[in-house]
Parts: C-alpha cells; sequence; structure tokens
C-alpha cells in the first residue's frame, strides 16, 4: 500500500517531498486555486463549518474521515490508487506490453488534450453551483452540495498534478487556463457544452449530478484503463469519490418523486396544476427535465463515427469502460451495427468498424446504466398507484455532434420533420412556466432535520449521523 503523507502542505501519497522542483510549482498554483475557489466556490459560506469527508487514503476500507471543516481549509490533496504489480496494458495493438509510467513523446498531445479537457469539467461544475447553497432545501442537502464541490476540487488538483508532473511549461500553462476559463462566460467558456449550462434550481442539480456525473464516471472509467499507469491510477482513486455525487442525483430525484406521490395522494388527484398548487413538482415537468439533462449529458461522448477514438483505442491511450468484460481486447476484426440518418426522414443500419465506434459504446453503456434509476422510481410511482412512466429519450435526440447532429427527432427516436420538431420541442423540455415554478419552490430550509416541502426527507442521513444532525453550522 502506498505511504500517504498527511501533513505536507499538499496532502499526497505520490512521494512530493522527494520531488522539490515539482512540490514547488504546485505549491506555487495552490494560492492560486484557493483564490478561485475564494471567487468561483460556494457563495458566503466560506466562514461555516461543515460536516465533511475528507481523504486520508487509498485503501478502500477508511480511506476518508469525517469532520467539520471550513472549506477554505479543506485538505485538497493528491491521490493515486495503489500499483498494481507488473500491470500489463489491457487493450489496443500493444496489447500486453507493460504499461507506461512516463508518457510517450508520440502521445504526449493526446493525452495532454484528455487530460484537460477532464481536468476543465471539474472546476466547471463548481461554477455552475456557485449560488445554489442560498436555497438549499435541507441542511443535509447543503452539505451534500458542498462535500460535491470540494471532491470536484480535489479532481481539480488531480488532473493538474498530472499536467504539472508530466507535462512540463505546457502542463504548467495548462493547469493555470484551468483556472481562467469559467462556466458560462462568453469570452473564455468552458470546454465542453454541458458544463455552461446555468444550475440555478436544486431539480438542475439533482439532474447534473445523476446524469452528468455518470457521464463523468464513464470517462473516468475509459482512462482508468489507460496505459498510462499514473493516468489510470489517478482515476480509479476519482472513482471512489464520484460515487457520491451520483448518489446525490438518484436520491435526490427519488425524494422529488416520493413527495410528489405522497402530495397526490393528499390531493386525491395527479392534476399537475393541482400539485404545482400545493408546491410539489409534478411528475410531467419532472420528465421534461430528466430529457433536458440527459440529453445534455449525451454529446459528452464525442461522435458516434470517430477516427480519434480509434486512434486512442489502438495506442492504448484510452479503453472501453470495464475493459475486463469483454473478450476480444483487440478489436481489429469487429464491427458495430451503427444506426444513422438516411434521407430525409428515414434511418438505416450502418455497419462500421468497432474501434470507430467506441464512442458510441460508451454512450450506450452510459444510457443503460441510467435506465436503473428510472426503473426504480417507475415502481415507486406503480405502487403508489399511479400509471405514469418516467423515460429516458432516445440517445439521438436534440444531438449537437455526430451522425445525428441538428437532425430533428422525437424523445421516442423517431424522425420527424423540422417543423413538427420546432412545434414539440416546447414541450418535451423545461418551459419558461416550468422553470419559474420550480424557481419559485427554491426557498431556502436550514432548521436541523426540517425540509421544503417539494421534497421528502433522505432514508438515513451521512456517517450514520441522524437526518436531524447540523450538517452545516450556520
Amino acid at each position: 500500500m502506498s505511504n500517504v503523507n498527511l501533513s505536507d502542505r499538499i496532502p499526497n501519497n505520490v512521494d512530493l517531498a522527494n520531488d522539490r522542483t515539482l512540490q514547488r510549482a504546485l505549491e506555487h498554483w495552490q494560492p492560486h486555486f484557493l483564490s478561485w475557489w475564494d471567487e468561483m466556490g460556494p457563495h458566503d459560506f466560506a466562514e461555516r463549518d461543515v460536516y465533511l469527508r475528507t481523504a486520508v487514503g487509498v485503501d478502500a476500507q477508511g480511506w476518508a474521515s469525517y469532520g467539520y471543516v471550513r472549506m477554505p481549509e479543506y485538505r485538497w490533496g493528491i491521490f493515486l490508487a495503489d500499483q498494481v504489480p507488473d500491470r500489463r496494458i489491457g487493450f489496443g495493438d500493444m496489447l500486453g506490453q507493460p504499461v507506461w509510467q512516463q508518457v510517450p513523446g508520440e502521445f504526449r498531445t493526446q493525452f495532454r488534450r484528455l487530460i484537460v479537457t477532464q481536468g476543465d469539467t471539474e472546476p466547471a461544475s463548481v461554477e455552475q453551483q456557485h449560488l445554489l447553497g442560498h436555497t438549499c432545501p435541507s441542511l443535509y442537502d447543503l452539505r451534500n452540495l458542498f462535500q460535491v464541490n470540494v471532491e470536484e476540487g480535489r479532481h481539480l488538483w488531480a488532473m493538474v498534478y498530472l499536467l504539472h508532473a508530466y507535462f512540463g511549461r505546457d502542463g504548467r500553462e495548462e493547469a493555470e487556463e484551468l483556472l481562467a476559463r469559467h462556466s458560462g462566460d462568453i469570452d473564455k467558456p468552458r470546454i465542453l457544452g454541458t458544463f455552461n449550462e446555468p444550475i440555478s434550481d436544486w431539480l438542475s442539480f439533482f439532474c447534473f449530478t445523476y446524469f452528468t456525473d455518470r457521464d463523468g464516471k464513464y470517462q473516468l472509467k475509459s482512462l482508468a484503463e489507460s496505459s498510462f499507469d499514473p493516468l489510470a491510477r489517478t482515476c480509479r482513486f476519482m472513482l471512489t469519490e464520484e460515487a457520491h455525487h451520483m448518489f446525490v442525483g438518484e436520491t435526490g430525484i427519488s425524494r422529488v418523486i416520493r413527495r410528489t406521490l405522497e402530495v397526490m395522494k393528499e390531493l386525491g388527484t395527479d392534476d399537475p396544476v393541482a400539485i404545482r398548487r400545493a408546491g410539489a413538482i409534478d411528475l410531467p415537468l419532472l420528465q421534461r427535465y430528466l430529457n433536458f439533462w440527459f440529453s445534455s449529458s449525451l454529446d459528452l461522448f464525442g461522435s458516434e463515427i470517430s477516427s480519434n477514438a480509434a486512434t486512442s483505442f489502438a495506442n492504448g491511450i484510452k479503453g472501453r469502460p470495464d475493459e475486463a468484460h469483454y473478450t476480444d481486447h483487440i478489436a481489429i476484426d469487429q464491427g458495430f451495427e451503427l444506426e444513422v440518418p438516411d434521407g430525409d426522414v428515414g434511418i438505416r443500419v450502418e455497419q462500421v468498424p468497432m474501434r470507430n465506434a467506441m464512442n458510441e459504446v460508451a454512450r450506450l453503456a452510459y444510457a443503460k446504466d441510467c435506465e436503473m434509476g428510472l426503473k426504480r422510481w417507475n415502481m415507486m410511482i406503480g405502487r403508489a398507484g399511479h400509471d405514469f412512466v418516467l423515460t429516458l429519450p432516445a440517445v439521438r435526440f436534440r444531438r449537437a455532434i455526430g451522425s445525428w447532429a441538428d437532425v430533428p427527432t422525437a424523445p421516442d427516436g423517431r424522425r420527424i420533420g423540422a417543423t413538427d420538431y420546432a412545434q414539440g420541442i416546447g414541450g418535451w423540455l423545461p418551459s419558461t412556466a416550468d422553470r419559474a415554478h420550480v424557481q419559485s419552490l427554491m426557498q431556502r430550509v436550514i432548521e436541523p432535520g426540517k425540509m421544503a416541502g417539494w421534497v421528502a426527507p433522505p432514508d438515513r442521513g451521512i456517517n450514520n449521523m441522524s437526518v436531524a444532525y447540523e450538517y452545516v453550522r450556520l
């Protein structure tokens, strides 16, 4: 097991104390990060004690400690999963060869681009959620928001470490740029479009952590297969923390549904107007939010047919999520059946080389994973005696890149005309009235154990604490 140094200015298990040049470079970057956090992190909560978990090791058992800490004093650190002895390349043209401890020169640009893109998403989500604390539905939820925020900050540190340690001056410059771009900034926006979407309400936050952080899970899983071992080990540990973010999303949406079902039972109706008057979120409105955030996350995987994806797989740069589950790790002779537009409203099946379809393989695995939550939510709705069924839109709905970019498609995947699409999109995505209603519900509740009227309490608290525990000392 690797030795974790918690006494250093930057907690780490990468022996930073014995690389003084790297240590000085990261300690030079640290004040810039703290300045960014002060400006773009959770607004107006810097002096508050928050009950947070902090990484103190990489062992699966007991890797984190819990306690009160002020967020600017959080111990952000650099943690890599323990090295696997004699690890071998698990896919592509160099299958079976020893993994790399340094970046091969010929792959330097591709690796840097991947790390920068992943790193850019981490501070972006903190910026998107900058003001959410002021409308928290409970102290429990406020604490979960801050836990997500500080861990996104730590994930930024993880990528910045790789840039500083393995990419020289180029890496140091990229690390500075990660703090110069800002979510939604007209002049210097974040790299990926979804991370420029505003998150101004908690229903959006729950959807974001369910859908967009789940995309992050699949990106990290792909990078955790990488032949560049420090990157793989970094992402393996990040996945440990990422699980909580998706938990916040899934349980958050579950609690919204449970409260809505309670209101429907109290009123004896499923009429959306009556439910809104009672201060809850009607199921058709929730469906439109699911449509928006799921479809917003689909383009993050890239185009269905991608020569870059094929090259990354062939060269051992980025694998498939859970590569060990496949039997053929070279994928040179395999094909993939891909549905593409045909004519004005048709769809045809095109056979493409498997390597060129790696983005679509990951996207479909992601969509299948997303379905698991909907099955549980629909079981809740069915058990309450209602026949409303939440669904995911097709993976070709509302796409901006790839074969289905700007192709008018209904949520069920049917190709339709541009006029029908223009008429239908307003009913498939949250309307101005929907967003106004959700915003009207965003009234802050900060009494321990109390919940806003639009969301049910969680089943249990954090780290065996009561739901009524004072998770944030205000």
